[in-house]
């Protein structure tokens, strides 16, 4: 569904060349649900508005949906959908009619897409409010509504761009889960950016970590934080001499790491909670006394700091570029269309 080949990105500003996104290589499969992460900055907003044809590119390539996005713009469009940071549905519109909007918008006849409006409308719960102003709708409302619209002509790949920000908890669990829901449903594509890397780690198959415009780490969340960060396990011992033993002993075992700091041993390693049982059975034997042991796994946040030196919401921003105009692809072409007209 994407591939890119030394995709790049560069941008003046105040008379210096900026290079946001560096000859960046990708490969999304179909059906795949990827998270796209990096720090403010690391050149993901960049790269997700080359994919959807908002900017292109300054080298390299790329395709989506089969189709190069600078010679074939209006057959990706066709083919994406693209859910922005804000608000696409007017304020003061009601939101089955911006949905019956949006699938006029993408060609399809009158019935059809009122059809499709209201099958969106009942499988993102948004029956009982479908035919209220967008303006008296909560935020985890609109953003469902949002959701819809990118959704209305049923497209192959689906863009979320922090899809979540701004909700409470609760709001983010539902939009979640109506995300997982719908990928299970349509067998749609998605790629994801998001500053939650739970969200990240519970609902994306790989994760793609881009830094300073290159991707740094492409993996399962699983083998990520196995690879780049491992379990860790602090043991509190009787006495500093315990705890210096223990370290030496604990640093025999292969692919572990230990140190100890006064009566305490910090112990890193793969697979900790069948290690821990072990270590403690041996270090017992060795006459060593453990008073407590704590077990942490590890997370994404951990990764992140591993590879990068900083968490996921530290850096500067990206390069000031012109904000896309809505948050669909469809609505950038209603909005050609009443220029036209």
């Amino acid at each position: 569904m994407i591939r890119t080949q030394g995709l790049t990105r560069h941008f003046v500003v105040k008379k210096e060349t900026v290079e946001a996104v560096r000859g960046l290589d990708l490969a999304v499969q179909r059906g795949e649900l990827v998270a796209l992460l990096g720090p403010n900055g690391a050149g993901k907003s960049t790269t997700v508005r080359m994919l959807t044809t908002l900017i292109p590119p300054t080298a390299g390539s790329a395709h989506v949906a089969g189709f190069d996005v600078v010679r074939n713009q209006g057959e990706v469009r066709r083919r994406i959908g693209y859910i922005g940071q804000g608000n696409g549905a007017g304020h003061q519109q009601v939101g089955r009619d911006e949905l019956t909007s949006q699938g006029r918008a993408y060609g399809m006849g009158r019935k059809a897409a009122r059809a499709r409006a209201d099958e969106l409308i009942s499988a993102l719960d948004l029956a009982g409010v479908a035919d209220r102003k967008v303006a008296t709708l909560s935020g985890g409302q609109r953003r469902r509504l949002d959701i819809a619209m990118g959704l209305i002509h049923a497209p192959a790949l689906l863009f979320l761009d922090e899809p979540s920000t701004g909700l409470d908890p609760q709001n983010r669990a539902n939009l979640q889960d109506q995300i997982v829901k719908l990928r299970a449903e349509y067998g749609t594509t998605i790629v994801l950016t998001t500053h939650y890397l739970d969200e990240a780690d519970s609902m994306a198959e790989r994760v793609i970590v881009v830094d300073h415009g290159r991707v740094i780490a492409d993996d399962t969340p699983a083998r990520l934080k196995a690879e780049h960060a491992g379990d860790r396990i602090s043991l509190a011992c009787g006495s500093d001499d315990d705890a210096r033993r223990a370290s030496a002993r604990i640093g025999a075992f292969d692919g572990v790491d230990a140190e100890h700091g006064r009566d305490r041993v910090h112990v890193r390693a793969v697979n900790g909670p069948e290690l821990l049982p072990e270590l403690l059975r041996r270090l017992d034997a060795d006459g060593i006394r453990v008073i407590r042991a704590e077990l942490a796994r590890p997370t994404l946040d951990d990764v992140f700091l591993n590879l990068t030196g900083r968490s996921l919401r530290e850096g500067g921003a990206e390069p000031a570029e012109p904000e896309p105009p809505a948050t669909s692809t469809a609505a950038t072409t209603r909005q050609n269309q009443e220029i036209t007209a």
